[in-house]
């Protein structure tokens, strides 16, 4: 008889054992089917939360699995280890960014082991490494080489008091999140990638992405945001100075009323220096520093704006036009200039109405309910043109291309894309981050760093006092070096990388994570890119996903990526919700790891976090249901235990229903798991079919089963079923069921679809739309036959008799439908 299930003790024991025994090591081999399988790295910030746990539980299911079906799995693990948290602690504590984020990797590691993910350790990487880093500042280099990165000025949000810049999450409520004081722009030089160069190839190879959700394309499709229309320059009175705007409405031209500037638009200053304007510019100009971008952009935002006294002329019609500047106009959108339609555009008619501007409208409705000279808001909708010379009467959409015809046979415009997509500032004024690897030479300007000297060091001589532009201002060793092109005096650059660099590549690494003559070898990334399936939150739909197809495309295009796209299929997964919230420590929600594994262990907490929902679904986190998902784990040990007790005695029993049900009840499990865990990723039904077939197993022992060889398929199939799920208390069962290897090193179980026949069924019988009655007859009889048994049988008979049958229905194996008369 079996001992009681002591999920601590055999958790530890079969860690030990994996560890030992190096199991989830892997190599390239020429014998088996790659599969790369890789959920997204987490930020070490010292403990798992239950949402790294959903998504590390659902990679391994689908590792362990693949295992089984016999494919060489690449299944790694490693650390964005980047980041502000880890300087913030830096200054809060007095420890050096690099222990703290050590520290944490080895806890969060541990962790991971615990929940038994069967990660190949020897490929671990962590960013903030200088064997990573050295060829993150390479791959940076690469895009300098090729034209790809280059600096220019930028406004940054700044603390006068902290004396330091922000990011935008440090800004609250325009304050700084640190002392509370007002946060306002100073302008700073910053490095750029031309992520904006490949932007019509990010958008085109979205299509080919069919294992991406919709929904996921959807968002990088708007982010990218392709639009065709026109520009037109507009040129200012008494100037030589021309707005260039871009529309996608050049059938709208006509009805411009005014024209609006970004504040920071250079032309800005140009036009109203030495003007009865400046001083109300100059004031219009601090306002904006204590709004974001994001605020700026937002549709609830009211609009405010400042008349700078000049006039630009419309060149279609000759008109002139005021020049307004406007909180809603930003310079890194579009050209910085934009037309305004008063009639057709709600922004604009919102604008219009509040600083009394014309509307003139220019698309006419043909509603007699629309007066078009007296609009209550905007016409967006299709129309026929008016008020617009020699287009009158043409259908507005129609007539766009004649207009850009126009526009280019005269000169005033062209035909243009313009893309929402912006170049990638990747500039941080940090210290934990990755160094630039550019120099400033006073005679050369900026070179790069030469490749044989990286990876830059982080220099450890530096200050975390919260205050000044980065901490690396405050190293003696850092700065001073010489130029690499003339050998002169020169000082390296203060800025770090944006972590989203760092994690732009990091998969690619992971196939020979231990190079170090190289970023790795071309073979090895032939052998395992792309990524098989990549998991992880939708919240890095955009960024995240798009910075690494970026990454990957250049790595192409430069002979080193063997592929373009790096993600072949992409699973979102839900987020853990616990009283219908998310997680947070602020609400006091938090349900830790630790406290799961102690008392139920890892194998419980994996259980019901892959039972309770769909992965692409949220998860309502349930004390109760991890009772349940324990007790189950205790049930699956008894009938294991019961089942290899009958299968040692020996003992046969003749084949009969009891026996018949079990074994259509096994077969029937194999086949569901395997469609579910190996098509779909539906664990929860999956899980539900391993139950199901539990409850079969216990039938069967309760009556009376002794079939000693049906006893021992159950079971070890019922182990090699779960032991994706639930991987410790398998190998253990495993283990007591005589085997001495692993079980992860067993084929995956076949199914025999003979055996999923049913020698009878139940059909129902329904008379006038009611079911009357439910007969127990031969599978697979005719329509024909099926109507025949229901009529003669004792229970339907009687309630026809005497009836006039109108209709009958049979349908094969499911349903009889009578309709009578009288």
């Amino acid at each position: 008889m079996m001992k009681k299930y002591e999920h601590s003790e055999i958790e530890k024991k079969w860690q030990a054992v994996w560890e030992r025994d190096a199991l989830f090591k892997t190599g390239e081999r020429a014998d088996k089917e790659k599969y790369y399988l890789l959920e997204m790295f987490p930020y070490p910030s010292g403990k798992l939360h239950m949402g790294h746990v959903r998504n590390y539980s659902i990679g391994d299911v689908a590792a362990r699995f693949l295992v089984m079906k016999g494919y060489n799995v690449l299944h790694p693990m490693g650390w964005d280890a980047f980041g502000l948290p880890a300087e913030n602690a830096a200054i809060k504590n007095g420890i050096h960014p690099y222990i703290w984020t050590k520290e944490n990797i080895k806890e969060m590691r541990t962790q991971q082991k615990q929940l038994g993910f069967m990660y190949d350790w020897d490929r671990e990487v962590a960013t903030c490494n200088p064997g990573y880093y050295k060829w993150t500042q390479w791959i940076f280099i690469q895009f300098y080489k090729n034209g790809l990165a280059y600096k220019k000025k930028n406004p940054v949000n700044w603390c006068p008091s902290c004396e330091t810049v922000l990011a935008n999450e440090q800004v609250v409520d325009g304050c700084c999140e640190r002392c509370g004081s007002a946060v306002g722009k100073r302008d700073l030089d910053q490095w750029y990638l031309k992520i904006t160069d490949y932007a019509d190839r990010l958008l085109a190879d979205l299509d080919t992405l069919d294992g991406w959700p919709a929904k996921v394309k959807t968002m990088q499709k708007n982010w990218i945001g392709k639009s065709t229309g026109a520009e037109v320059d507009f040129p200012v009175t008494n100037s030589d100075k021309k707005l260039k705007i871009f529309t996608t409405r050049p059938d709208t031209l006509f009805g411009v009323t005014y024209m609006v500037l970004a504040p920071e638009h250079p032309y800005v200053k140009e036009l109203t220096d030495g003007t009865d304007h400046e001083a109300a510019v100059t004031e219009f100009l601090a306002q904006l520093q204590y709004l974001s971008d994001i605020d700026r952009n937002s549709t609830t935002l009211e609009k405010e704006g400042l008349f700078i006294g000049r006039y630009a002329v419309n060149p279609l019609n000759g008109a002139e036009v005021p020049i307004y500047i406007a909180n809603y106009v930003l310079m890194d959108y579009g050209t910085g200039a934009i037309m305004a339609v008063p009639a057709h555009d709600t922004r604009d008619f919102e604008f219009a109405v509040k600083y009394e501007l014309p509307i003139i409208p220019v698309v006419d409705p043909g509603d007699p309910a629309i007066d078009v000279n007296d609009l209550k808001e905007a016409f967006v909708a299709e129309g026929t043109m008016i008020n617009s010379g020699e287009f009158n009467g043409k259908n507005n959409k129609e007539a766009i291309a004649d207009i850009i015809e126009h526009l280019e046979t005269t000169g005033i415009g062209t035909r243009s894309v313009n893309f929402r997509l912006r170049d990638w500032l990747i500039s941080r004024q940090r210290y934990w981050g990755t160094p630039i690897p550019m120099i400033h030479c006073p005679n050369c300007g900026w070179v790069p760093e030469k490749e044989e000297n990286l990876p830059v060091l982080l220099p450890t001589d530096v200050e975390f006092s919260g205050k000044g532009e980065s901490p690396l201002t405050t190293s003696k060793s850092f700065r001073d070096t010489v130029c690499t092109v003339c050998g002169g005096p020169a000082e390296r650059e203060i800025d770090t990388m944006d972590t989203f660099l760092d994690s732009s590549w990091y998969f690619l690494r992971y196939c020979d994570a231990r190079n170090d003559g190289e970023i790795f070898d071309k073979d090895k990334a032939k052998y395992w890119m792309p990524i098989d399936q990549y998991i992880g939150g939708v919240e890095h739909a955009i960024l995240h996903l798009l910075y690494a197809r970026f990454f990957t495309k250049f790595l192409c295009d430069i002979g080193w990526s063997p592929v373009a796209e790096p993600f072949t299929k992409l699973l979102t997964q839900g987020m853990v919700l616990k009283d219908g919230a998310k997680m947070s420590k602020s609400l006091g929600n938090v349900v830790s790891p630790e406290e799961i594994i102690e008392k139920y262990g890892a194998d419980t907490a994996r259980l019901f976090i892959l039972f309770a929902s769909p992965p692409e679904k949220e998860l309502e986190w349930s004390d109760a249901g991890v009772e349940g998902s324990y007790r189950f784990l205790c049930r699956v040990y008894r009938i294991v235990g019961d089942y290899l007790a009958i299968a040692a005695a020996g003992s046969a029993s003749p084949t009969g229903s009891a026996s018949k049900n079990l074994t259509r009840a096994m077969n029937a499990a194999v086949k569901k798991v395997e469609e579910d865990v190996g098509r779909r990723f539906n664990f929860n039904t999956a899980i539900s079919s391993i139950m199901e077939f539990v409850n079969a197993m216990y039938k069967w022992k309760d009556a009376g089963g002794t079939d000693a060889a049906l006893a021992k398929q159950a079971a070890e199939t019922l182990i090699l079923l779960l032991s994706p799920f639930t991987p410790h208390i398998c190998e253990e069962l495993w283990e007591a069921a005589g085997h001495t290897a692993s079980v992860y090193g067993e084929p995956w179980p076949s199914y025999d679809e003979k055996a999923l026949e049913l020698d009878t069924v139940e059909v129902a019988v329904q008379i006038n739309g009611k079911i009357k009655a439910r007969l127990n007859v031969a599978a697979g009889l005719t329509a024909d036959a099926l109507i025949e048994n229901a009529l003669a049988s004792e229970s339907v008979a009687p309630l026809i008799a005497g009836k006039e049958i109108v209709k009958k229905i049979g349908v094969p194996d499911k349903l009889v439908n009578i309709v009578v008369r009288g």
